[in-house]
Protein backbone atom coordinates (compact mmCIF):
# COMPACT_ATOMS: atom_id res chain seq x y z
CA UNK A 1 0.00 0.00 0.00
CA UNK A 2 1.45 3.39 -1.24
CA UNK A 3 1.75 5.89 1.70
CA UNK A 4 -0.20 9.07 0.40
CA UNK A 5 -3.09 11.05 -0.95
CA UNK A 6 -4.14 10.78 -4.21
CA UNK A 7 -7.07 13.04 -6.03
CA UNK A 8 -8.62 11.90 -9.06
CA UNK A 9 -11.53 13.68 -11.03
CA UNK A 10 -14.49 11.75 -11.13
CA UNK A 11 -17.54 13.89 -12.42
CA UNK A 12 -17.56 17.56 -13.39
CA UNK A 13 -20.34 20.10 -14.97
CA UNK A 14 -19.89 23.43 -15.85
CA UNK A 15 -20.08 24.61 -12.04
CA UNK A 16 -18.36 21.45 -10.17
CA UNK A 17 -15.98 19.32 -9.49
CA UNK A 18 -16.53 15.65 -7.74
CA UNK A 19 -13.24 14.61 -6.69
CA UNK A 20 -12.34 10.77 -5.12
CA UNK A 21 -9.85 11.62 -2.31
CA UNK A 22 -8.09 8.49 -0.48
CA UNK A 23 -5.40 8.57 1.75
CA UNK A 24 -3.52 5.94 3.23
CA UNK A 25 -0.88 5.91 5.92
CA UNK A 26 1.13 2.40 6.85
CA UNK A 27 -1.49 0.91 8.87
CA UNK A 28 -4.75 2.75 7.32
CA UNK A 29 -6.62 3.45 4.27
CA UNK A 30 -10.00 6.15 4.25
CA UNK A 31 -11.68 6.82 0.52
CA UNK A 32 -14.49 9.43 0.05
CA UNK A 33 -15.91 11.95 -2.57
CA UNK A 34 -16.17 15.36 -1.67
CA UNK A 35 -17.23 18.57 -4.54
CA UNK A 36 -15.50 21.82 -5.58
CA UNK A 37 -15.63 24.36 -8.04
CA UNK A 38 -13.35 24.11 -10.41
CA UNK A 39 -11.74 27.92 -9.65
CA UNK A 40 -10.81 26.09 -6.25
CA UNK A 41 -8.71 24.14 -8.22
CA UNK A 42 -6.61 26.84 -9.58
CA UNK A 43 -6.54 28.84 -6.99
CA UNK A 44 -5.08 25.92 -4.41
CA UNK A 45 -1.86 25.67 -7.43
CA UNK A 46 -1.40 29.09 -6.30
CA UNK A 47 -1.34 28.92 -2.89
CA UNK A 48 1.18 25.49 -2.64
CA UNK A 49 3.43 27.38 -5.34
CA UNK A 50 4.13 30.13 -2.74
CA UNK A 51 3.73 27.27 0.60
CA UNK A 52 6.54 24.97 -1.17
CA UNK A 53 9.16 28.47 -0.95
CA UNK A 54 8.17 28.56 3.29
CA UNK A 55 9.77 25.13 3.92
CA UNK A 56 11.21 27.12 7.62
CA UNK A 57 7.78 26.47 9.66
CA UNK A 58 5.40 27.27 6.67
CA UNK A 59 1.45 25.69 7.49
CA UNK A 60 -0.51 25.65 4.41
CA UNK A 61 -4.34 24.23 4.82
CA UNK A 62 -6.01 22.09 1.51
CA UNK A 63 -9.79 21.79 2.28
CA UNK A 64 -11.98 20.38 -0.11
CA UNK A 65 -16.13 20.35 0.95
CA UNK A 66 -17.74 21.13 4.14
CA UNK A 67 -17.49 18.89 7.28
CA UNK A 68 -21.31 18.45 8.47
CA UNK A 69 -24.76 16.80 7.89
CA UNK A 70 -25.72 19.96 5.83
CA UNK A 71 -23.55 19.74 3.01
CA UNK A 72 -23.27 17.13 -0.28
CA UNK A 73 -21.09 14.30 -0.29
CA UNK A 74 -17.71 14.31 2.05
CA UNK A 75 -14.91 16.68 3.31
CA UNK A 76 -11.89 16.71 2.96
CA UNK A 77 -9.01 19.00 5.27
CA UNK A 78 -5.05 18.69 5.16
CA UNK A 79 -2.83 20.68 6.89
CA UNK A 80 0.70 20.92 5.49
CA UNK A 81 3.32 22.08 8.13
CA UNK A 82 7.40 22.40 7.21
CA UNK A 83 8.36 21.65 10.85
CA UNK A 84 11.88 20.83 10.20
CA UNK A 85 14.10 20.66 7.07
CA UNK A 86 13.47 18.49 4.20
CA UNK A 87 10.14 17.06 6.00
CA UNK A 88 6.59 18.20 5.05
CA UNK A 89 3.92 16.94 7.83
CA UNK A 90 0.48 15.85 6.91
CA UNK A 91 -2.36 15.79 8.87
CA UNK A 92 -5.58 15.01 7.43
CA UNK A 93 -9.13 14.63 8.41
CA UNK A 94 -11.57 13.12 6.04
CA UNK A 95 -15.33 12.69 6.48
CA UNK A 96 -17.82 10.86 4.22
CA UNK A 97 -21.11 11.73 2.86
CA UNK A 98 -23.67 11.66 5.87
CA UNK A 99 -26.18 8.67 5.69
CA UNK A 100 -29.01 6.90 7.24
CA UNK A 101 -28.33 4.80 10.09
CA UNK A 102 -30.56 3.33 12.85
CA UNK A 103 -32.34 6.54 14.31
CA UNK A 104 -30.08 9.32 13.20
CA UNK A 105 -27.43 9.92 10.22
CA UNK A 106 -24.00 9.77 10.46
CA UNK A 107 -20.75 10.17 8.79
CA UNK A 108 -17.80 7.66 8.63
CA UNK A 109 -14.24 9.54 9.79
CA UNK A 110 -10.87 9.30 9.51
CA UNK A 111 -7.68 11.44 10.99
CA UNK A 112 -4.77 10.15 9.30
CA UNK A 113 -0.88 11.51 9.64
CA UNK A 114 1.90 11.46 7.06
CA UNK A 115 5.25 12.16 6.24
CA UNK A 116 6.38 13.89 3.01
CA UNK A 117 9.28 15.54 1.10
CA UNK A 118 9.74 19.03 -0.49
CA UNK A 119 10.26 17.35 -4.07
CA UNK A 120 6.96 15.09 -2.94
CA UNK A 121 5.12 18.30 -2.78
CA UNK A 122 7.01 19.85 -5.89
CA UNK A 123 5.30 16.53 -7.86
CA UNK A 124 2.00 16.83 -6.34
CA UNK A 125 2.08 20.84 -7.38
CA UNK A 126 2.35 20.11 -11.31
CA UNK A 127 0.16 16.80 -11.18
CA UNK A 128 -2.27 18.67 -9.27
CA UNK A 129 -1.90 22.13 -12.35
CA UNK A 130 -2.90 18.85 -14.61
CA UNK A 131 -5.78 18.20 -12.66
CA UNK A 132 -6.55 21.83 -12.81
CA UNK A 133 -6.50 22.96 -16.50
CA UNK A 134 -7.49 19.34 -17.35
CA UNK A 135 -4.65 17.50 -18.80
CA UNK A 136 -5.14 14.72 -16.07
CA UNK A 137 -7.72 13.34 -13.76
CA UNK A 138 -5.21 12.43 -10.60
CA UNK A 139 -2.96 14.21 -8.28
CA UNK A 140 -0.47 12.23 -5.76
CA UNK A 141 1.51 13.65 -2.95
CA UNK A 142 3.38 10.70 -2.25
CA UNK A 143 4.55 10.48 1.38
CA UNK A 144 7.44 8.32 2.84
Amino acid sequence: MQKGISISQTWSDDDIVQLHISVTDQASSFSHAAYIGHGQLRELVKQLRIFRDHIHGGIQDIRFGEFGPEYASGAFHARLHFQSPGKLYVSTHQQSEFTQFSLGTVASEAKLYLVSEPVLLDNFIVELGGLANGASKQANLVCV
